[in-house]
């Protein structure tokens, strides 16, 4: 299983390939691979704290400017093996720790999780897709339905309370510039970032 890989000068961690979100352009749809790694499907299930830790041995860790938790799957999917791995991160290498999210993990955990972001995740990035609900729930078809898109607005406005940085992006030439207005206008009002990024 490839539990880590590089992408640009940071290193990604590969925690699950379990998501409640079908997007319609999601990646994994059309490849198997991110970044150097040769395939991110996780075929033996997700795996321990313990197996993730023991693969950071076989990188030279002054290489890295960032540690991000992303893979072939939603990382808050994992939260108690994120939590335990960033933990490790923290105290071993005193690292940046960024998790790329939907936006979806208080949902997907039943609870408000953003307070145990605290003193571990640096920087939180949502995807933030559309500034309309109706379009983004027919992006995204989350099993959770119509919830989704708030949650995912309640999501920032809550890490912002314990993560430095919260960052919500849309992706380059896939909206109309009239609607990044409006995402950047969102963005104002829950008072964390707005990041339009490069097309993958």
């Amino acid at each position: 299983m490839e539990l880590l890989y590089k992408v640009h000068n940071n290193l990604y961690v590969n925690l699950t390939n379990k998501c409640p979100y079908a997007c319609t352009f999601c990646l994994r749809q059309t490849k198997d691979r991110m970044g150097d790694s040769d395939s991110l499907w996780l075929k033996d299930g997700d795996p321990t704290a313990e197996m993730v830790i023991a693969e950071f041995d076989k990188f030279d860790m002054s290489q890295y400017q960032e540690v991000v938790f992303c893979g072939f799957g939603e990382p808050t999917e994992a939260f108690d093996v994120l939590k335990e791995v960033a933990r490790f991160v923290k105290d071993t290498y005193h690292m940046p720790i960024r998790i790329n999210t939907n936006g979806a993990g208080n949902l997907i955990n039943g609870r408000d999780i953003t307070p145990e972001l605290a003193g571990l995740i640096d920087t939180v990035s949502i995807s933030l897709n559309s500034p309309h609900a109706d379009t983004y729930h027919k992006l995204v078809r989350s099993k959770f339905g119509d919830q989704s898109f708030d949650a995912m607005l309640d999501f920032a406005r809550r890490a912002k309370q314990y993560v430095p940085n919260v960052v919500m992006t849309t992706v380059e030439t896939t909206i109309p510039k009239e609607d990044e207005a409006l995402c950047a206008k969102i963005c104002d009002d829950l008072g964390v970032t707005y990041r339009i990024r490069p097309f993958e």
